[in-house]
């Protein structure tokens, strides 16, 4: 009985939650080391269709940077970082390009198993991610910036309750293919589609004032103190560029960011139906 009370609680403390957030759109963006574990993977998905079936609009954008550097050994080609991005020469685009229409059919594959619906695509159909080579001093080659971001597509999508799952291949005016940092992407289709919330997946508790101390955890933090830790370099290295994506959803109309640990079960639940949360929320002040 105290164990059923319990529940009605959860359930209680959540409908407000999903009466305001009924019909919203909500881009995730999911990558790293968690998303090559099943069980995270499967938690996370359930996550997503139940989203759905609250009647919210999840949209996914996900990486493979792991898969891409395996399968970049295995073809005896070469991987090298330039501040953080990975160097693209026209043969390991190709990699990047196959590995992640993979990862993108097992993400649609998973979802439609567990009970939803969701449709793969890749930045480069539909004229859906328009991009341009990364602007840099060193040559990094297919490596891209978002341009523009056309959502006709995920306007159909969405409005017939299908879930979206989008893998970052931008394509130039000049018709070549271009490597995006999952995360620019993500943040440009969230502003695009005027989300309500933008939420970056990862493998850690979310911003941490001292690194590695998950108990100096920042709950809510705003777009002021957001940037002035990243001028103070408290918020760095790994953690900068999905801060930076944050700010940039923000700057673009979306109305709450979000950085939350993948790892954790049922963390986008957590976080968006629960009035502590448990991750890092970034509003615009």
């Amino acid at each position: 009985m105290e164990e059923a009370i319990k529940k009605s609680k959860v359930l209680i403390e959540a409908l407000p939650y999903i009466k305001k957030f009924f019909g919203k759109v909500i881009v995730i963006k999911y990558g790293g080391s968690s998303l090559h574990n099943l069980e995270v993977r499967k938690s996370v998905l359930q996550d997503i269709v139940f989203m759905r079936y609250a009647g919210m609009k999840p949209v996914i954008v996900h990486g493979g940077g792991p898969n891409i550097s395996e399968k970049l050994k295995e073809a005896d080609i070469e991987t090298k970082f330039i501040n953080g991005l990975r160097v693209t020469c026209e043969k390991s685009m190709q990699v990047v390009d196959s590995v992640l229409m993979e990862v993108n059919k097992e993400l649609v594959d998973e979802i439609n198993h567990l009970g939803g619906e969701a449709f793969g695509l890749s930045g480069k159909e539909n004229n859906m991610i328009q991009a341009e080579k990364v602007p840099s001093s060193d040559d990094l080659g297919y490596v891209g910036t978002v341009s523009a971001i056309d959502t006709t597509i995920l306007h159909r999508l969405l409005d017939t309750n299908i879930i979206p799952v989008i893998c970052p291949v931008g394509k130039g005016k000049d018709n070549k293919l271009y490597n995006i940092n999952a995360d620019e992407a993500a943040s440009n289709i969230a502003v695009a589609l005027d989300a309500e919330k933008f939420v970056i997946l990862t493998n850690v508790r979310g911003v941490l004032e001292k690194k590695d101390d998950p108990q100096s955890l920042f709950h809510s933090l705003t777009f002021e103190t957001a940037q002035h830790l990243i001028d103070t370099e408290i918020i760095a290295g790994g953690m900068l560029p999905k801060t930076k994506a944050c700010l940039r959803s923000l700057k673009g109309g979306v109305r709450k960011a979000h950085i939350v640990e993948a790892d954790l079960p049922h963390a986008l639940l957590l976080e968006i139906f629960t009035d502590k949360g448990i991750g890092t929320e970034i509003i615009k002040g």
